[in-house]
């Protein structure tokens, strides 16, 4: 197991590129299963997550071959379906969420899928059942086996419908669209996920052929062809490291530069950290943010504490509330989170407080944070990451922690952020990594 020494009170200055969008990254990988055509992908992530699922891909019989640094093709037309039912199938699924992705496909073009109960952060309850209930409305059967953690869904034959999705779910949208493309027939389907991944999924099914209608809204409509041929495909950058980095100079009072963010999809993100008072220009397509001594958290019109909250997208991403709460240990004014999706997520906030934030727990969604606007250091202490955010979070305030902090159970932040630590390096970061 893999520990992080991080040597705090040290500014950073630089330039640093985000890397390919983890999320959209695991839908569009799992998309290459629909055709049994050649799938060139660029500017892939190459984390822990991502490596998993290509190498689960790559057992199913996808050929799949590393063409350089980012950049991967996907073959799938030889997909051995009883690898399915293999104990090796079992272990590699169960150890990744983004397994569950695999399941539309599959049935869009085999009929059957199975998955183990998938895996990924510990972060609260994270239930199933938008995708299966798509499923089940596109004519397929599910059946679980009597410990409940091993899944078979059976579709000879899928059909379009009209459904109303019960939450909008990224990955759940995401499956179902995978499902319906090849679907006899329309499916139509409302309150849909209209996040940039989702987006960027439905582009890249377009240009194989599929038939899309009502990109970046929350009603679909699909007609189902009959086959889909290949493609190439370019990931967005990560959302979530652009704004990691945005609240890690903040929290550094750090001069920085963040290369290619692809400022239109970052949605609400930039306006969020501006409620934080924290100054930026956007250059191109670039973010310089100044080095700033203070930033002060905005009140509401009426006086009122600010509140910060995860919503539907074009709402605020639930996956950088861990950094927002950071970012307020050291601002001027207090602000509440509230993290409405998951409700383990703000678990973590008892490391700060040992670091000497000032942060009330109100409950499992809620916390309201004191900022110390920078007028005392976080003190340096040895915690463990329990999620890849939180462990990004972590990583932040120990950057502006007065010495020394061990971050212990880096695997978490590596599932999601690739050599994290020779890129802050590079910007003048000291992250030393031991075994």
């Amino acid at each position: 197991m893999a520990i992080f020494e991080v040597y705090g009170g040290r500014q950073l200055s630089g330039e640093i590129t985000p890397q390919g969008a983890k999320n959209e990254a695991l839908q569009i990988i799992c998309a290459t299963l629909l055709t049994d055509q050649k799938v060139t992908l660029h500017n892939v992530p190459e984390i822990v997550d991502v490596l998993r699922l290509i190498d689960l891909l790559r057992n199913l019989g996808v050929e799949v071959e590393h063409l350089g640094e980012g950049e991967w093709s996907f073959r799938a037309a030889n997909i051995d379906l009883g690898y399915l039912k293999t104990e090796d199938y079992r272990v590699r699924g169960s150890k990744l969420r983004g397994s569950v992705m695999v399941i539309g496909p599959l049935l869009a073009r085999f009929g059957l899928a199975y998955l183990p109960k998938p895996g990924g952060d510990k972060i609260g309850r994270r239930r199933l059942d938008t995708h299966f209930i798509g499923f089940q409305k596109l004519g397929a059967t599910i059946n679980v086996d009597p410990a409940g953690d091993f899944f078979e869904v059976d579709a000879r034959k899928l059909k379009g419908t009209y459904m109303l999705l019960d939450e909008a779910s990224v990955t759940g949208t995401a499956n179902i669209i995978m499902a319906a493309v090849l679907a006899e027939g329309v499916t139509t389907i409302y309150n849909a996920a209209c996040e940039p991944y989702i987006q960027q999924l439905c582009k890249m099914l377009c240009r194989m052929g599929a038939k899309i209608e009502g990109i970046a809204s929350n009603l679909l409509r699909i007609e189902g062809v009959k086959q889909l041929g290949g493609t190439e495909h370019t990931m967005l950058p990560d959302m979530i490291e652009v704004g990691s980095f945005i609240g890690m100079a903040a929290m550094t009072q750090s001069e920085l530069t963040i290369k290619n963010v692809s400022f239109e999809n970052l949605g609400i993100i930039p306006a969020q950290f501006e409620r934080m008072g924290i100054r930026f220009e956007q250059r191109g397509d670039d973010i310089y943010i100044p080095r700033q001594e203070h930033y002060e958290i905005e009140s509401f019109m009426d006086g009122s504490i600010m509140t910060i909250a995860d919503a539907p997208w074009p709402g605020l991403t639930p996956d950088l509330l861990s950094v927002f709460l950071v970012v307020a240990t050291q601002a001027k004014g207090s602000v509440l989170i509230h993290q409405k999706m998951f409700e383990s997520r703000l678990f973590f906030v008892d490391k700060l407080i040992d670091m000497g934030a000032q942060i009330i727990l109100c409950d499992p969604h809620r916390a309201t944070v004191i900022g110390h606007n920078h007028t005392r250091r976080l003190r340096p202490t040895t915690m463990a990451s329990p999620d890849i955010r939180a462990g990004v979070a972590l990583l932040i305030a120990a950057l502006n922690a007065d010495g020394k902090s061990i971050i212990q159970n880096v695997e978490q932040i590596d599932r999601g952020y690739q050599n994290i630590e020779g890129r802050l390096n590079a910007l003048g970061a000291k992250i030393i990594r031991k075994e």
